[in-house]
């Protein structure tokens, strides 16, 4: 997310609106969505074109739909009915019931209570404001009317359930939490009932000399909930932040500002933050600890302490330093302790407790710690056990070490950065900074095993890699480690470090035959190094060079980066490229022979989008125009040989067919008409 990389995208026609927010089906991998209030629309990931996807149209309209892991979605209607998605697909203009009446929903959660789905909602009218509670299985449903409060009223609810008794969490607008609990066992006779909660004060964002605003609250656990709002001190401008309470010692856990500005939205899954920053979409890690009068009481001691920061992983925020990195990605890394037990060995020598010192402790412990000891920690560090978060601690540690490499521009542990790369399964969100320093100390060989491995690389940094890989000589190649498995096998090479020429047949073509297709004349002392025959490059930077095209990319977000490179840069990488294209040609599979090696596919792509980003500068260069004579007159020929083959596809599927029916014993002669 932080690289933004889209993986899918779906448009509605030109009027039509979505009405609520889009859900996924856990039980059929399909998405759902409703637009104009009526209209369903489900597809999968693979479907490209919504007006194909399946559509339903609906006599109510719709408020929300809630996806539940271990049950199918239920749609919620404005008018309060709810059905689930499956019994509502069996007939889709059922008629559906007006529960509430000229009551405006104001917030709708679906939680599971054992093997039953519970679904509550919560409506206003005229400043009173009414809880729902139905439980779908036992076609039951509860209404309840909150209590009063003077001067303020609701502004949004969250809730849990434990123990068969529903807690509604209500923000109101004097700054404070109320907590109401709605038990889900209720007597038949009670059902006709218009019972009124009361509600009890369990927390007041009151922090001295400020005032907290909130505008968003989401229950993380029964003991703690996230605010997100904004920051009021006397005599300066509000600050948005997002923050974390203690609602059983009503105390501050953790708070973080937020300068970029949000949108007042908040949403939590799966101990994941999910929030709108300036203009992004921002995912922050956290976890809970089991609340504990000591620890409260500790963080709220420290508040303006980095240690609070260990509840949550704030490192995806912008403008963060290392040091908040290493104490926020703890709280992935290992469990944390006690503050208060942290607080008392704070000082004391890290080499003694690597097992009771947190990652990030142990990392700021090390920051000033000579190369030998950093180093030989962090082995030990790596070395223990595998857990679940152990990735999140590697990210640690190589966050440790490019750190060191840009205060010391002496130090660049190459040896240990490569063999964490090729052992560990990391990414480039864990460790960003890793190959920008590979690009400044222009250590090619780890840039290499970092397109081949790092999934999430972005388009920045792809181009950043391919113009370091173009511009470096071929001469400072010979000395450097390069990994030449997805090159040795089709690149045949001399002792001279030549490349040998071999006769290229393009598929059952060869370039005389197509002559006529293009009138441009091609010298022949240059046409032997621009026709395909030889490779352009040597087998180092032809070795880096298939490591970028390996590399995943939008080419929405790759275009601007590659115009931006050099002409003489675009040529040689397209001559390369071509000279794939000839080599995949000359294979029936269309496939090059070795490891890693790049498809045919990839070679298109990469062909095409070079052309995108330079086709006016190489139409206009001498040097390009043989180049993209050649490339045109070879791609003219291939279409003109599977145009032929097209021809024969039917006839080749019947004789195919007939071999399957021939017996193997039976002796006979059969003539084929090709028509």
């Amino acid at each position: 997310i932080s690289d933004q990389k889209p993986l899918g995208c779906w448009s509605l026609k030109h009027g039509q609106i979505l009405t609520c927010p889009v859900v996924c089906n856990f039980e059929t991998h399909e998405y759902i969505a409703v637009h104009d209030d009526k209209v369903l629309r489900i597809w999968k990931n693979e479907d490209i074109n919504l007006d194909k996807a399946f559509k339903a149209t609906l006599s109510a309209d719709v408020h929300r739909i809630h996806s539940l892991p271990a049950a199918g979605p239920l749609v919620l209607f404005r008018g309060g009915g709810v059905r689930t998605l499956d019994v509502l697909l069996e007939a889709p203009q059922q008629e559906i019931e007006n529960v509430i009446s000229d009551e405006i929903i104001r917030w709708s959660g679906a939680f599971m209570e054992g093997q039953q789905p519970v679904l509550i909602f919560t409506t206003e009218k005229d400043g009173d404001f009414f809880v729902y509670v139905q439980k779908l299985k036992l076609s039951s449903l509860h209404k309840y009317k909150l209590e009063q409060e003077e001067s303020s009223k609701p502004l949004c609810f969250t809730a849990h359930i434990t123990n068969q008794t529903v807690t509604l969490l209500c923000l109101y607008s004097n700054d404070s939490v109320y907590q109401v609990l709605i038990p889900l066992q209720q007597d038949a006779e009670e059902e006709e009932e218009e019972e009124i909660l009361s509600k009890s004060l369990i927390l007041n964002f009151s922090v001295p000399g400020t005032v907290l605003k909130g505008t968003s609250l989401v229950a993380l656990d029964k003991d703690h909930v996230a605010v997100l709002g904004s920051l009021a001190v006397p005599g300066k401008e509000s600050r948005e932040c997002l923050s974390i309470w203690n609602t059983k010692f009503q105390t501050l856990q953790t708070s973080k500002e937020l300068p970029l500005g949000t949108s007042g939205q908040l949403w939590c899954y799966e101990e994941k933050f999910f929030l709108i920053h300036g203009k992004v979409l921002t995912v922050i890690m956290y976890k809970c600890e089991t609340s504990s009068l000591a620890a409260a009481v500790g963080k709220l001691k420290d508040s303006q302490n980095l240690d609070v920061s260990s509840f949550v992983n704030w490192n995806t925020l912008e403008d963060e330093k290392l040091v908040d990195s290493f104490q926020s990605q703890e709280s992935v890394a290992l469990k944390a302790e006690s503050k208060m037990n942290l607080r008392s060995r704070r000082s004391t020598v890290a080499k003694g407790q690597p097992e009771t010192l947190s990652v990030g402790q142990l990392l700021l412990n090390l920051k000033d710690a000579s190369t030998y000891v950093l180093e030989t920690e962090l082995r030990q560090l790596m070395s223990k056990a595998p857990t679940p978060d152990l990735q999140a601690t590697i990210g640690c540690v190589v966050t440790a070490l490019t750190d060191r490499c840009k205060r010391n521009p002496k130090y660049y542990p190459q040896n240990f950065l490569l063999e964490i790369v090729e052992t560990r399964d990391l990414s480039y969100s864990l460790c960003p900074d890793l190959m920008a320093v590979a690009l400044e100390k222009e250590d090619m060989h780890l840039l290499q095993i970092c397109l081949e491995r790092f999934p999430d690389i972005p388009e920045e940094i792809i181009y950043a890699c391919l113009k370091a890989f173009l511009s470096i000589s071929e001469a400072h190649l010979q000395n450097i480690d390069v990994n030449l498995d997805s090159v040795i096998c089709y690149i045949d090479v001399e002792f001279d470090n030549k490349e040998v020429k071999t006769e290229i047949v393009e598929n059952g073509f060869s370039a005389e035959m197509d002559q006529d297709m293009c009138d441009t004349k091609i010298p022949k002392e240059t046409q032997s190094r621009s026709d395909g025959e030889s490779c352009p490059v040597g087998l180092q930077k032809a070795a880096l060079l298939n490591a970028v095209l390996h590399s995943a990319y939008t080419e929405t977000f790759l275009l601007p980066h590659l115009k931006n490179l050099p002409a003489q840069q675009a040529i040689l990488f397209l001559r390369y490229l071509y000279y794939l294209y000839v080599k995949c040609s000359e294979k029936v599979n269309t496939t090059l022979p070795g490891t890693r090696s790049p498809t045919i596919n990839q070679i298109m792509d990469w062909m095409c989008l070079l052309l995108d980003a330079h086709f006016t500068v190489m139409v206009m260069l001498p040097e390009a125009k043989e180049l993209l004579s050649n490339l045109h007159k070879f791609v003219r020929a291939q279409v003109r040989f599977y145009s032929e083959l097209n021809k024969i596809e039917g006839s080749l599927r019947e004789l195919q067919r007939l071999n399957h029916l021939r017996e193997s014993q039976t002796y006979s002669i059969e003539v084929l008409e090709i028509i």
